[in-house]
This record gives C-alpha cells, structure tokens and sequence, in this order.
C-alpha cells in the first residue's frame, strides 16, 4: 500500500500569485535547496479524513490555522510512490511567525546522541516561477491546477 499525504498550497494575490512554501528542516536537508521545498503537508492512514489531516498538518508546520475556503487540487504521485492529496488556499500567513513541531533524530549518526530539529525551518512566498524550481518537481502540477481553479 503506498503512503499517503496530505496538504494545503497556500496562495495570495499581490499583483501577481504567489504561492507559499515549506522548507523541511533536519541535517539531511540543511544544504539542499532546489527541488527540496514543499507544500506544508503530512501522512496519513485510511480512515482519516484528508482534509482534516492536511489542516491539522498546516497548523504544526506553520503555527498557524488555516481557515477559509478548501479549493481542491486533486492527487499527484510523488517518487518513492507517496500519494499527495492537496487543496488551494488564499491567505497570507507571515513567515517570520513559522512555529514548527519538532522531531528528534540521532545526531551524528551512531553518536548515541538525540538532537531535535523543527519539521520546517523556513517558509517562503514564492512567485509560481521559483516556486516550480524550488518545490518537489511533481508538486508543480499543483500549481496548474490551482491557477485553473482560481481562472488565471
């Protein structure tokens, strides 16, 4: 069975859209950049409902609660197999507000040592060009569907 995810790509209008991104924090992702910003997103099983879990997600990763109106962008199918359910949402979250859940994780590898480290340890508004660079690759076809939601 593979992994499901799901989660909210946050737009705003400021002349031009602008969507908003997540950095994944850790060691393994500190020096990657291209390719490696997502959507704010998480798994889940079955029997949750995905757009409960892409909000609840959202919260942990941002700080903040999204509310307003859920414009879904369907499905998409990342590498490794991972399924990626997402919804559009206009807003305009701050990102010097970014509080994220933390993980712990041995540091350095086979030290003994735990070190903890935030989920994101950066979010960003992206212009929907830098945002196709920036974003996992497959995560671009949001962005298309999410301009055809909204008519631009």
């Amino acid at each position: 069975m593979p992994k499901r995810s799901a989660g909210i790509l946050m737009f705003r209008r400021r002349g031009e859209v602008e969507v908003l991104l997540m950095h994944p924090g850790g060691p393994f992702w500190a020096k990657k950049d291209l390719g490696a910003w997502s959507i704010p997103k998480g798994e889940y099983s079955e029997d949750e409902d995905a757009l409960a879990v892409a909000k609840r997600e959202f919260e942990e990763e941002t700080g903040a609660r999204p509310q307003g109106d859920f414009l879904p962008l369907g499905e998409v199918v990342q590498r490794g197999r991972k399924i990626v359910t997402a919804w559009g949402l206009e807003g305009d979250f701050d990102p010097t507000t970014l509080t994220s859940n933390r993980f712990e994780l041995e540091w350095p590898p086979k030290s003994g040592r735990k070190a903890s480290f935030p989920e994101v340890d950066r979010a960003q508004w992206f212009s929907l060009a830098d945002a196709r660079r920036k974003m996992v690759a497959v995560q671009g076809e949001f962005i298309t569907r999410l301009l055809a939601a909204i008519g631009k």
